[in-house]
């Protein structure tokens, strides 16, 4: 069995070409080791900026194996940072030392393809505040985005549309249900020159999705009265990215990207503009992206809005799959 840091100068090498262009695109966050795919599940460490950023989801690290890594990333003078999420529901379980937990709390800025965006290593919440297996995703929606309006749905902390806004989108909404994240969201558009600054909506995104796609949303369903929730004229965009969670329940629906994807495609296919593009993610390992692929087509169908062209959108070298089915799973329709 390969030590720790022979699975960690492996990893480097499958990265010998990738980090040089990302350094070139202006790109300073990205996987360093990617556990789940180069022998150690559980464990990935990625660079923010000066950080380096140590998680883990399965079983905490030794403190041979902690000095291990630290000394084997020694070279890019960064600070090291540990967040052992291996406890219940992928919460921050592990104390720092006071100085270190200063240090991981100080706002940083990040760059990806030349945006930027804000970081800090520990904050109230648990993930990071940029997903980094999402920068092909990123990526595409930048191609695609100059002069278009862009919907950019569970938008966390806006990484998706601050992106298409630098890229010279016309129009760009934020939809998440977090006030918390999208004050983040607004707080990366100010760290950009940008033309039009996003829009962001705090809604539960049934609701607002239902509304932009002309459904409606009712305030009183089964005699039971919603939550409120913000009204919206319907509209429809040329570019919609929809990155739901595996799951989540509300009043206005069910999120559950194993069992009814479907639920939230229709009304995210019924709010693209016809000739436009949806982009679906979807973070279920064990759900097949072809069987996922056809049951979208078959909804398209149903709906009256077929798929005239599907491409997917494998994530970047740093998210090495060597299986060819990566766990993230993003899909560009052509609708």
């Amino acid at each position: 069995m390969s030590t720790l840091t022979e699975l960690l100068q492996t990893a480097d090498s499958h990265r010998a070409a990738l980090l040089p262009r990302l350094a070139a695109e202006n790109t300073t966050a990205y996987r360093l080791f990617h556990g789940s795919a180069e022998g150690r599940p559980g464990l990935t460490i990625d660079r923010y900026g000066d950080v380096l950023l140590l998680q883990t989801f399965h079983t905490p690290l030794s403190d041979d194996e902690y000095a291990a890594i630290v000394a084997h990333y020694a070279p890019l003078d960064l600070l090291p940072v540990y967040n052992d999420r291996s406890g219940a529901n992928s919460r921050i379980g592990n104390r720092l030392p006071p100085e270190q937990l200063e240090q991981a709390q100080l706002p940083r800025t990040v760059s990806e393809l030349g945006v930027n965006y804000h970081f800090q290593a520990r904050h109230q919440g648990q993930d990071p505040w940029l997903f980094l297996d999402l920068r092909a995703g990123r990526r595409r929606v930048m191609q695609l985005a100059a002069g278009k309006s862009v919907l950019n749905l569970f938008a966390y902390t806006g990484g998706v549309g601050v992106a298409a806004a630098k890229a010279g989108a016309s129009f760009v909404m934020n939809v998440d249900f977090a006030e918390s994240s999208l004050q983040v969201a607004r707080a990366n558009a100010k760290l950009n020159a940008l033309a039009t600054r996003p829009r962001c909506v705090q809604s539960d995104c049934f609701a607002a999705l239902r509304q932009l796609a002309g459904i409606g949303q009712p305030k009183v369903v089964r005699g039971k009265k919603m939550p409120p929730f913000p009204v919206l004229e319907a509209r429809q965009f040329d570019v919609v990215f929809l990155d739901p969670p595996r799951y989540a329940k509300s009043p206005f629906g069910v999120v559950d990207l194993i069992n009814d994807y479907p639920a939230l495609f229709k009304p995210a296919l019924l709010a693209t503009a016809p000739g436009g593009v949806l982009i679906c993610c979807n973070n279920v390992a064990q759900v097949d992206r072809e069987a996922w692929l056809a049951q979208l087509k078959r909804s398209a169908e149903k709906a009256g809005r077929p798929v005239r062209d599907a491409e997917w959108i494998t994530p970047e070298d740093d998210f090495p799959s060597f299986d060819g089915q990566p766990p993230l799973k993003m899909v560009l329709l052509h609708v």
